[in-house]
């Protein structure tokens, strides 16, 4: 990934450095199962523990001549190594190295994609409860509906970040395996045990069965989870943008001293971080296509899968901890405004209440069909004349014949649609304190 779109401590993981520093302690973790088994001396594994190191320069400089990344590293470690080198690689084919390393370095980088998760989660939730009485219009189609809250809004979105979160919790189980089967997955050359003890010392599930390497379904079903992940990322961005849309302009990114939001026009303030997630959402659910490409290798394996997870998997991964944490800044200092929400509402003249109209005068003994018949022809009066809806509704005879003063009053109250707010909350696992249940 490039660094544009990078935070350090993810990138740090898929460094070559640390790459080549998995592939040793997948090597070292195999040497000391088959000590546990007898097969070599305690003695040499603990010169192998004591002695096994690598230099990146000398194992691109081996695989120059070899063309093979794994023999250039065992070579390359065998260098710093006395009479015990003969136990590196023993019994392994490159990629028992390679997919539990893979399994490994995956297994760090979800801890920090976890750790992101949960603060995306914690800042939701407290928005929710901060803005849990703020009314707004809510939209269906782009067009007025009825109120809602931008409360429930953030609510919604902590409710869905949620099932991402099990999502993630579930898909990274099913992609922390290793496997130290051999070449076709038969343990022709190694005892089921060397693989139960490497895992184990490496804190992975062994596979309970693979060929050459471990199945594609499990990095599948891991890509898509976080091609979702980054797309309820995308839909929280897409609101925003549409919030700050000039017209609306009822939340926006907060724009900080000196920034610029146009080369030509001096008064722009932009969504740029939101459209920049919008972008980067799009590139996720790309290499989920390729993670799915990656399941149906030739037999018992082929490397058509290799070069392709070499880009998807650290830039996934890396792109997405840079998304979370940047959305997480960005709805942490979001500038929303419940004036001009307000505004908004009285734009269409008070026809959001004609739902609650029509209910009451059904209510009060109407047919549905003869209330919805009494209700829209004033409500377009009111739209296509741009004139209050009230005052119409209040000079009907028919309806006044129906209703009391105080109940049409009452179809017009705004805080009729947001009285079981709390209870929203409640059922998306909110507290009222902000916390999560």
């Amino acid at each position: 990934m490039i660094e544009r779109y990078s935070r350090e401590e993810m990138t740090r993981i898929w460094t070559d450095q640390n790459r080549f520093q998995a592939w040793l302690e997948v090597e070292l973790a195999a040497c000391k199962a088959w000590s546990r088994t007898g097969k070599i001396p305690e003695a040499d594994v603990d010169l192998l523990y004591k002695n096994a190191s690598f230099d990146i320069d000398r194992i691109r400089e081996i695989e120059q001549e070899t063309h093979h990344d794994v023999v250039a590293f065992t070579r390359a470690v065998s260098e710093t190594l006395g009479e015990e080198k003969k136990w590196v690689h023993y019994g392994l084919t490159s990629t028992d190295v390679v997919d539990t390393a893979n399994g490994y370095l995956i297994k760090q980088a979800n801890r920090i994609l976890e750790e992101d998760l949960d603060r995306i989660s914690q800042t939701l939730a407290a928005m929710a409860v901060k803005y849990k009485n703020t009314i707004m219009m809510g939209r269906t189609h782009g067009v007025h509906a009825e109120p809602t809250t931008f409360g429930l809004k953030c609510a919604l979105w902590y409710a869905e970040m949620e099932r991402q979160k099990e999502r993630f919790r579930h898909a990274s189980k099913g992609v922390e395996f290793g496997k130290i089967s051999g070449a076709v997955g038969t343990f022709a050359h190694l005892p089921p045990e060397i693989e139960l003890y490497t895992c184990e010392e490496l804190g992975l599930t062994p596979a309970p069965i693979s060929t050459q390497t471990l199945q594609r379904d499990r990095h599948a079903h891991y890509m898509a989870t976080i091609a979702l992940i980054g797309s309820t990322l995308e839909k929280i961005a897409v609101e925003i943008r549409h919030l700050q849309r000039t017209e609306l302009r009822e939340a926006e990114e907060f724009f900080r001293k000196g920034q610029k939001g146009s080369s030509a026009m001096p008064h722009k303030r932009n969504p740029v971080s939101s459209e920049n997630i919008s972008g980067c959402a799009r590139v996720l659910r790309g290499y989920m296509v390729t993670a799915f490409e990656n399941i149906p290798l030739w037999h018992e394996r082929d490397i058509s899968h290799s070069s392709a997870e070499r880009i998807i998997l650290p830039d996934a991964t890396i792109l997405l901890d840079y998304m979370l944490t940047r959305m997480n800044r960005v709805l942490s200092q979001l500038q929303v405004y419940p004036e001009q929400m307000l505004r908004n509402i009285e734009k269409t003249y008070g026809l959001v209440f004609s739902q609650r109209l029509m209910l009451m005068l059904i209510d009060a003994g109407m047919s549905r069909e003869r209330a919805y018949d009494t209700v829209q022809p004033l409500a377009m009066k009111a739209w296509e004349n741009e004139i209050p809806f009230r005052p119409l509704v209040e000079g009907d005879d028919e309806i006044r014949r129906t209703l009391q003063e105080e109940q049409i009053a009452d179809a017009f109250d705004l805080s009729y649609h947001t009285r079981r707010v709390d209870i929203l909350l409640r059922r998306a696992g909110i507290d009222l304190d902000g916390n999560r249940n």
